[in-house]
């Protein structure tokens, strides 16, 4: 075997194991597995928790540092999800984290994921501001589905009160 044969078959190897890690990375990415299905809701619960059940905590504003923090919209979220518990449990969370084990929106807020996702964000804003005006987790949901979160500004989001 000569000097270039070998040398052609060490890069030959080199990129076929990038390909490999590329698809890889690709199929194991929840932004590509994400359904494009219309009509399929990720995971809610249809009503509050039944009575004596407390839900996990939310995180609090001091749980949260670095990048989950960088923009007052992350950690007024938390805020704001702190006070509407009941109302997010309801909701289903389209950035498709039920295949990870969350069952609701809440799920997002108990740990740093929410602070992270646009999507868990803007649903929480737009939950937030519909019970303020006076709906239903019920109507909340049917929004979210119809995908009205999406019209959510994270910029001016952090003024939502």
């Amino acid at each position: 075997m000569t000097l270039s044969r070998c040398l052609q078959n060490r890069i030959a190897c080199r990129v076929l194991t990038v390909v490999f890690l590329f698809l890889v990375t690709l199929t194991m990415s929840a932004q590509w597995t994400a359904p494009d299905e219309e009509g399929e809701v990720p995971a809610f619960n249809a009503g509050p928790p039944p009575k004596g059940v407390t839900l996990p905590a939310i995180l609090t504003k001091a749980d949260l540092w670095g990048a989950d923090a960088q923009n007052s919209y992350q950690t007024h979220a938390y805020e704001l999800a702190a006070k509407i518990q009941t109302v997010i449990h309801q909701q289903p969370c389209y950035c498709y984290c039920d295949r990870m084990g969350h069952n609701s929106l809440h799920s997002c807020f108990e740990n740093t994921h929410g602070a992270r996702c646009s999507t868990c964000l803007k649903e929480l804003y737009y939950s937030y501001q519909q019970h303020k005006k006076g709906k239903t987790p019920a109507q909340i949901r049917a929004g979210i589905i119809k995908g009205e979160w999406k019209q959510i500004d994270l910029q001016s989001a952090a003024s939502i009160n």
